[in-house]
């Protein structure tokens, strides 16, 4: 019967489908795995489909369940923004969520241990999931994977809400006794003259400072080539090689005594750091709330780098 039909299956469908695991769904709605599993089988009863279904190590939806992701997806979002406290007397202390925030390894090391301390002193029920961010594409904003996008802006699209968080520049990283800190000035020429460690998702060599390098004739010899700035300073701490790394995400606190950080010696573009959202969130209050908390701590931990 239509009446008996549990309305928080449609929730569980929704993690399912966006997560294709149960052990993600079970995560993202802090379930056991064993809870999700028997919640699966009832959707899978009330479908008539199984939904889901086992391809090797991994879960691949059926057809059914492609055809349903879409439409689930936009029930859920309708449902939690119907449910959702609102006005004068919402009070964040009582708000259960799980947030996606899609970003680098370089801004979740640098800014996500003062996020976490911060929600948990204000919203205790706030979940903070931090997601990889391989790409720019916009699609996951779209679909309502993720609710913050935090980056350097891509093709965001048109209808997209962007917030500038803060200014952020490349400095390079070298171990602690490396010859180019004899100098007072790094010089470009030196500089290019060194191995180098960069950073790149997609294994890209070159970026700007390899163009501001080549208007002085210059060029720098790629040694190595690694997906995170983490692997990269660790490279540098053990080795003669120059690593570039973003100015905000070299800091003290992150156990980098074995480094040093140096301005480069060509000018290169500042690089812009914002947050990125769909316009379907913008009035929702608990959303403002962690739009909020992400600029003010943001500008307050970059501040010499703000604009």
């Amino acid at each position: 019967m239509a009446d008996d039909i549990d309305l928080n299956l449609l929730t569980a469908l929704d993690a399912l489908l966006a997560e294709g695991s149960v052990a993600r769904a079970a995560e993202r709605l802090r379930l056991s795995e064993s809870a999700m599993s028997r919640t699966l089988a009832r959707l899978r009863e009330a479908t008539g489909d199984p939904l889901l279904v086992r391809a090797g190590r991994t879960m691949v939806p059926t057809p059914h369940a492609l055809a349903l992701r879409d439409q689930v997806r936009e029930l859920a979002q309708g449902a939690r923004a119907v449910l959702q406290p609102a006005g004068a007397g919402w009070d964040l202390r009582e708000l259960q969520r799980t947030f996606t925030l899609r970003a680098n390894d370089g801004f979740i090391e640098a800014f996500a241990p003062a996020l976490v301390a911060r929600a948990a002193e204000e919203a205790p029920g706030v979940c903070l999931r931090f997601a990889p961010k391989p790409d720019k594409e916009v699609r996951p904003l779209r679909e309502g994977l993720i609710d913050l996008d935090i980056g350097v802006l891509g093709e965001s699209g048109p209808e997209v809400r962007i917030q500038a968080l803060y200014r952020d520049h490349f400095v390079a990283a070298v171990r602690a006794g490396h010859e180019l800190l004899d100098e007072r000035e790094l010089d470009a020429a030196r500089y290019a003259a060194c191995a180098h460690v960069v950073t790149s998702r997609r294994g890209r060599r070159a970026g700007p400072v390899d163009e501001a390098l080549a208007a002085r004739g210059l060029k720098r010899r790629v040694a190595v080539v690694v997906p995170s700035f983490r692997a990269a300073l660790s490279i540098a701490a053990a080795t003669d090689l120059v690593a570039l790394v973003p100015s905000s995400f070299f800091r003290p606190d992150l156990a980098q005594g074995a480094l040093r950080a140096m301005p480069l010696p060509v000018p290169t573009e500042p690089i812009t750091v914002s947050q990125m959202w769909h316009p379907r969130l913008e009035k929702d209050p608990a959303h403002q709330w962690l739009r909020g908390m992400v600029f003010e701590l943001c500008r307050s931990m970059a501040a010499p780098s703000s604009p």
